[in-house]
């Protein structure tokens, strides 16, 4: 199974043009907030950098939604 996780690595490194760990590096920074409130609890990523939507751009891959969750409190 190593070998399919290393071919994917080739891969996506031969289709950016980016080391794989130039890669994480990037991805390494997009966090999660999670606010909560009288209404319920709501987790969204933050925005996109120029050099995380290049890379998916690159490897034609969408844009993930911004909204993660949404849970409404029982009385809401």
């Amino acid at each position: 199974m190593r070998w399919l996780a290393l071919l994917l690595i080739r891969i996506i490194e031969t289709n950016t043009g980016i080391t794989w760990n130039r890669i994480r590096q990037e991805f390494d920074l997009l966090t999660v907030a999670t606010l909560t409130g009288l209404t319920g609890t709501f987790r969204q990523h933050v925005e996109l950098t120029k050099p995380q939507s290049d890379i998916l751009a690159k490897l034609d891959l969408p844009t993930p939604k911004k909204s993660v969750e949404a849970i409404p409190t029982a009385d809401a």
